[in-house]
């Protein structure tokens, strides 16, 4: 089966479709980056990169 992911140009459309028609650069810009953060965060788990949620409620203290 052919690969169906969309490509970096039908990400951008689907992003500016999405956003109100009053939009602004900055909000495409911050859209963007919350993008670009999630899709590193998602890679670096891939990767193995992760830290168990348990371990990062210890760190700071709160419930398990």
């Amino acid at each position: 089966m052919a690969n169906t992911a969309p490509t970096l140009k039908q990400k951008a459309h689907q992003l500016i479709d999405h956003l109100p028609d009053d939009a602004t650069w900055k909000d495409v810009a911050e859209a963007l980056a919350v993008i670009e953060d999630i899709e590193t965060g998602l890679a670096e788990s891939d990767a193995g990169l992760g830290v168990d949620a348990a371990v990062l409620r210890k760190r700071f203290g709160l419930p398990e």
